[in-house]
């Protein structure tokens, strides 16, 4: 059973020995490994997206009473695939009135946040691309570079709902930060570690869910806005704004913009999973299934109550949104540091 938990480190470190033993030097080796690494994530995220942009719309038709993809492959399986043969033949379209380097790489750089935050989720024991010291620091600090690419989008488009898009998406995303932040700050406060392993390895006898729920509550809240989806989804807003950010992108501009959003969301389940849900440690003592499992089914638990968000509640207005932030989340966040301190205080110093 052991070797099966360590099946995926025992690999790695089988294509290292392999590696070594063509005569390369050790850093052309981790030059190497970081390469595959990241290929990996890649076909990984790639594989995931098209295994979930299927899963939503299965999960969408059965909230809303229909059928959902039925017609190509059995069950409408392969229609994702068809989905991204058609993006990939669609023509490439840039007006002619856009800011062309500004809007090109605006659509290129909303993807490398989310890839680069995969580098510091711990898939399972040992199995983490880069431990870091700073690994929840590090996971805010990337993910809040993403708003610059949306900003980007919506500025060179040169148009105005595009241009409202963007700026909805810098004000959502700045003001949400603040109190997802907060929401961390408890664990971190509990553990007294910004590492994930660390954190993962103080929940052995209770899941942070548990003295941290109203935390866990905001995160997830503040999660979906980060994630710009519905209710949440200001910057597309097909109602008042056409597509917002992404009116003026067709094809393949367009479908990365729908990449980084569901990157984005494997990432952030991911994080939530290791602050509130255990990482990879084994409920009940199930521990004779491998922890990446576990893992990974508890980053799917994330994703689903996402789906089940989206198509569930309606979209609300921006003014809404930002009151319900600012006015509504913070507030109670920081009344959940206070709490989580006194905790501490009474637990550690008085003895309670």
């Amino acid at each position: 059973m052991e070797n099966f938990n360590n099946f995926f480190i025992n690999l790695a470190d089988g294509l290292r020995q392999g590696l070594i033993g063509f005569g390369l030097s050790d850093g052309v080796v981790d030059a190497l490994m970081i390469g595959i690494g990241t290929l990996i994530a890649l076909l990984f995220v790639l594989l995931n997206v098209i295994f979930l942009v299927y899963f939503e719309r299965k999960i969408s038709a059965f909230i809303q009473l229909r059928l959902g993809p039925n017609r190509v492959g059995p069950r409408g399986l392969f229609q994702t695939l068809m989905d991204v043969v058609k993006l990939l033949t669609k023509e490439d379209i840039i007006p002619k009135a856009v800011d062309k380097w500004v809007f090109i790489l605006g659509g290129l750089f909303v993807l490398v946040p989310p890839v680069l935050l995969l580098a510091v989720v711990p898939w399972g024991e040992g199995m983490i691309a880069a431990d870091l010291n700073i690994g929840v620091f590090y996971f805010i600090a990337v993910s809040s570079i993403g708003v610059i690419a949306f900003l980007m989008a919506g500025w060179g488009s040169n148009n105005k709902w595009s241009l409202i898009g963007g700026m909805r998406t810098v004000a959502q995303m700045i003001s949400y930060e603040i109190p997802l932040v907060f929401s961390i700050l408890g664990v971190v406060m509990l553990t007294n570690s910004l590492k994930m392993s660390e954190i993962i390895e103080a929940q052995q006898q209770m899941w942070f869910i548990v003295p941290q729920f109203i935390a866990f509550i905001i995160f997830f809240i503040a999660g979906t806005a980060e994630l710009n989806r519905a209710p949440f989804d200001m910057p597309e807003a097909e109602q008042e704004l056409v597509a917002g950010v992404f009116t003026e992108y067709s094809g393949m501009r367009w479908a990365i913009f729908f990449l980084a959003e569901y990157t984005s969301m494997i990432a952030l389940s991911g994080l939530g999973a290791t602050l509130f849900l255990g990482g990879y440690l084994a409920p009940f003592g199930l521990t004779f299934i491998p922890g990446y499992v576990w893992f990974f089914l508890k980053i799917y638990f994330f994703i689903l109550m996402f789906m089940w968000v989206r198509w569930t509640f309606p979209r609300i207005r921006i003014d809404h949104l930002m009151a319900f932030g600012w006015k509504v989340l913070i507030p109670v966040s920081i009344a959940n540091i206070l709490l989580t301190g006194v905790g501490i205080y009474l637990y550690r110093v008085v003895g309670w």
